[in-house]
């Protein structure tokens, strides 16, 4: 009995297409992919900052520029957490939801120290990107 219901929720989750316009490095963004995580949800990881294609993608489909937007079977959520993405999931019984804890805050942007280090990695690897 156990193996048929992980079988019908492995299924659920199966089914769906998402697309997650991510930062690599952001919190908002690593926010997502924790819920995604969590719920070991397959889904598409685009790379907005080295892909120009992709983030006029993200602002063509959104209709805005701030990120992080998760499509799931073709309903846009723009400029959303991790806990966003979560509560849309569940709301509309994508998922079921999980006491499972994620690795990092699913409703937080980056730390101070973690935009430092981010400012110090980028000088001293590749030019600033203004989109």
């Amino acid at each position: 009995m156990l193996d048929l219901q992980f079988e019908k929720k492995r299924n659920k989750n199966a089914n769906m297409e998402i697309k997650a316009y991510l930062k690599p490095q952001c919190g908002w963004s690593m926010g997502v992919r924790a819920i995604m995580d969590k719920y070991s949800l397959e889904y598409k990881d685009l790379d907005i900052i080295n892909n120009p294609a992709i983030y006029a993608e993200m602002v063509e489909k959104s209709g805005q520029p701030l990120s992080p937007c998760v499509e799931v079977d073709g309903v846009m959520l723009a400029d959303v957490s991790g806990e966003e993405v979560e509560n849309y999931l569940i709301s509309n019984k994508l998922v079921d939801e999980s006491a499972n804890e994620t690795s990092v805050p699913t409703n937080s942007p980056c730390t101070d120290e973690e935009h430092e280090k981010q400012r110090n990695e980028r000088s001293q690897t590749s030019p600033v990107r203004f989109f």
